[in-house]
């Protein structure tokens, strides 16, 4: 019994040992909680630093400290400053007047004619004659608040963000001095010395002076400008890209496009897919997936399924190549002058003229587009090749045409009798866009069918002669003129079958575009009917040498 005693006592000892040690720590523990807390709520208390004069008014001002003169506070390392305040030690808040300043480190400075400060949700609200400067930017309004929490201050009666060159105004807007971003809505302008910019929506920030277009905005800068709901716009190097089909124009000319590039001080303009460019001054445009302009070069070029379009005429002029670039010379003077290049797979179409070619040059200088590589001109019925043709433009309508070089002329009668005239060169005049006179010169072949009154086939001349004049009358021959020359009429029942067509004959309907989306289907000649050039041998020239020699 008294060695159970002794366990049972020892037992107890022990659990009550370990009962004081769980005491002490738990009193340990809670004493440094409740340190903690009070740690907590010392730093998020607002601490008044100085006053000149503190008394209390508990009619007029319940529950406030009443402060006047060199008013300073101090709350989570932020320091404020006024003339006098109501200072509510209850609520963790205050309200300050005259010459009220918050100071948040080196980089924002608050000032304005009233402050209302809520420590709790740290919020600081500023009135009348607002500025809110960070770093190099100053924002102005009447009424702001800032929160502390999510550093961020908005105005909604009207504010004004001034930024090294740039001002900006709206009726709401808020800034955000960590990120430097600034929101900006309902009547917002943007002015700089280089432009100016309207819109509904913009953001702008501050650090890269780049402002982000999200809603309608105008961007006018001397003759150039810029419609667009969606992109981005560098202020300092008046560099922008736009998406969402905005639009470019500049003195007549109008760009459109899914997405641009824009480069103001480089005059360099880039779009990107669907893209519609109008020249309303000259009546034309471009349409295609690629386009690039330079303005202070003149040079231009549009690629990936690019159309130009001129639309000077009564009937619209549509021609495709794999791509078409236009070069200015002497530009800004009396004697600037164009030329654009079309390479490769060239088609056009107007009702009443069709072509295809490899390659086309077209200088203003001269008003001439010269057809290179297998150039072929339809008119009507009738069908024109050589191996360069040069058309001449009288104010956008055709003045002449002159083909070089196995010239060939055909006019199709029906599916088995053609007029047909070979020669080594041709012209043909045209007025009011009728052709009214063709010349024919070298080694000139003609086959030409002739008709009663009565519209019917009687017979073919067959001539052969070195120079050849047609004359035309409402779209009919008229009259021939030719020098000596040799000839045969045959019947329409007695013509041999190798005068029925000229040795160089060829009739390219299936090449032929048949309407404005038809250009952009590449159909080739047939092997083996291609033109191969022709050249002309030249005289070997004498050496200084040799003439010394002989």
């Amino acid at each position: 019994m008294k060695r159970e005693r002794k366990k049972i006592k020892r037992n107890n000892g022990h659990r009550l040992l370990f009962f004081c040690i769980l005491c002490l720590f738990g009193f340990y523990v809670a004493s440094g909680q409740e340190e903690e807390t009070e740690r907590e709520q010392s730093e998020s208390k607002v601490i008044l630093l100085h006053t000149d004069r503190l008394s209390y008014d508990q009619f007029r001002h319940p529950g406030a400290q009443i402060l006047t003169g060199n008013v300073q506070f101090q709350h989570e390392g932020v320091l404020m400053y006024c003339d006098s305040a109501c200072f509510y030690e209850a609520t963790n808040s205050f309200d300050a007047f005259g010459h009220v300043r918050m100071v948040q480190g080196d980089t924002l400075d608050l000032v304005g004619d009233v402050l209302l400060y809520d420590g709790l949700d740290q919020l600081a609200r500023v009135r009348h004659n607002v500025v809110l400067t960070h770093r190099e930017s100053k924002l102005y309004t009447d009424s702001l608040d800032y929160d502390r929490l999510y550093e961020l201050g908005y105005f909604f009666e009207g504010g004004k963000l001034v930024d090294k060159d740039n001002v900006l105004t709206s009726d709401w807007g808020q800034y955000s001095p960590p990120t430097r971003q600034a929101v900006f809505n309902y009547n917002v302008k943007l002015v700089n010395p280089k432009f100016t910019l309207i819109s509904d929506t913009l953001n702008y920030n501050t650090s890269n002076n780049v402002a982000e277009i999200v809603g309608p905005s105008n961007i006018d800068s001397g003759d150039n400008h810029i419609y667009s709901e969606s992109g981005f716009y560098n202020t300092q190097t008046e560099q922008a890209i736009l998406l969402d089909r905005s639009i470019l124009t500049n003195k007549g000319r109008k760009m459109v496009g899914d997405s641009m590039y824009y480069d103001s001080q480089a005059g360099i303009g880039k779009a990107y897919r669907n893209i519609v460019y109008t020249d309303e001054v000259n009546k034309n445009m471009f349409t295609g997936n690629y386009c690039f302009y330079n303005e202070l070069t003149g040079y231009s070029e549009a690629a990936d399924s690019a159309v130009a379009i001129d639309f000077s005429q009564r009937d619209t002029m549509y021609m495709h190549a794999d791509s078409f670039k236009v070069y200015t010379y002497y530009m800004d003077t009396d004697t600037m002058f164009r030329e654009m290049r079309a390479y490769h797979k060239v088609r056009s179409y107007r009702v009443d003229v069709q072509s295809v070619c490899d390659s086309l040059v077209y200088n203003t200088k001269d008003s001439c587009i010269t057809m290179y590589r297998d150039p072929i001109v339809w008119n009507a019925g009738q069908q024109v090749l050589g191996e360069v043709i040069k058309i001449y433009l009288n104010d956008s309508t055709i003045e002449r045409i002159h083909v070089i070089d196995q010239t060939l002329s055909v006019e199709q009668i029906d599916s088995v009798h053609f007029n047909q005239v070979a020669g080594k060169e041709m012209t043909s005049y045209f007025r009011d866009g009728e052709m009214y006179e063709t010349w024919v010169e070298g080694n000139v072949y003609v086959d030409y069918y002739m008709f009663d009154d009565d519209s019917l086939m009687i017979g073919m001349n067959y001539t052969e002669t070195s120079e050849l004049k047609l004359y035309m009358k409402e779209r009919k021959m008229d009259k021939i003129w030719m020098p000596a020359s040799t000839g045969v009429i045959y019947p329409v029942v007695m013509i041999p079958p190798d005068k029925l067509y000229l040795s160089n004959f060829a009739w390219f309907d299936y090449i032929r575009p048949l309407n404005k989306d038809d250009i952009f289907v590449w159909r080739p000649k047939k092997s083996g009917t291609e033109l191969k050039a022709s050249y002309r041998h030249k005289a070997p020239l004498q050496t200084l040498d040799q003439i010394k020699r002989n």
